[in-house]
């Protein structure tokens, strides 16, 4: 081999890995932003690997050692205005603390199909958020997620054992190319208690796979799947009801002290 194939070849590694990094610098841009002008929580940075990123941590309003762990959608961030920001300010009135966690993200223009080889850098963020929510005194820690958020919570949930009490999936999709984005095989696998909540004017990949998702986690005593009337995958317009939904399901199926 050339020197010139051998350099031509480590260039195009290169680039093929950092196509499947999370963009770091839009992650800084967004942290950069959403520090500056953070109300409620407070601003934390963990560490998965060498990797540094934001997470926003709300105290619960009362002692608690019940917290969420909150993961946006496609290309958000841990403080986006729908959903993502209602129940994580939210939910700490209800006694449960929460960490909003910056998701491994792809450029503006990336494709749902893009994000398959992110899927192997979600595992640490979520395991740095639960040692975080530990260091704290969380005891009984759930994870509330939307959209690609709930397709990579179901993924890292249908491994190996976790420290995660019950799961809550906002507008979950179903069929994908990649079994790791696929919310029906991750489903088939997860014993712990999942809610399944999304839209009446859902998109139509998550209205289009509600039973199969049903069907998919059959041989779990603790799933549950509720329809919004009125809700689209964004909520718009029906963050109380989201809450109220969220926090009753928590409280009943997760209580913990």
């Amino acid at each position: 081999m050339t020197k010139g194939l051998f350099a031509l070849l480590v260039s195009l590694a290169l680039l093929v890995s950092a196509g499947r990094a999370s963009n770091l610098e839009k992650e800084q841009r967004w942290a950069d932003q959403i520090v500056d002008g953070l109300i409620d929580g407070e601003a934390e940075r963990l560490r998965a690997g060498e990797i540094e990123f934001l997470a926003i941590y709300t105290e619960a309003e009362e002692p608690s050692s019940r917290a969420a762990l909150v993961l946006h959608g496609i290309g958000a961030h841990p403080d986006w205005p729908q959903v993502v920001y209602p129940l994580r300010t939210a939910l700490p009135a209800h006694g449960w603390s929460t960490l909003s966690v910056q998701m491994p993200v792809l450029p503006n223009d990336a494709r749902p199909s893009d994000y398959s080889p992110l899927f192997d850098e979600v595992a640490p963020r979520i395991d740095a958020g639960i040692a975080f929510l530990k260091e704290r005194g969380a005891e009984n820690i759930v994870i509330v997620a939307h959209s690609l958020g709930a397709s990579m919570a179901t993924y890292y949930l249908s491994g190996e054992a976790r420290d995660i009490a019950a799961l809550v999936g906002v507008g979950m999709g179903g069929r994908t190319r990649d079994p790791r984005m696929d919310n029906l095989v991750s489903l088939s696998k997860i014993q712990i208690p999942v809610l399944d909540l999304y839209g009446q004017n859902d998109n139509d990949n998550v209205l289009d796979t509600a039973a199969l998702r049903a069907k998919a986690a059959a041989g779990n005593p603790g799933f549950s799947q509720v329809q919004v009337p009125g809700a689209n995958h964004f909520f718009d317009g029906q963050d109380d009801a989201l809450v109220e939904i969220v926090v009753d399901w928590l409280m009943e199926t997760a209580p913990g002290s």
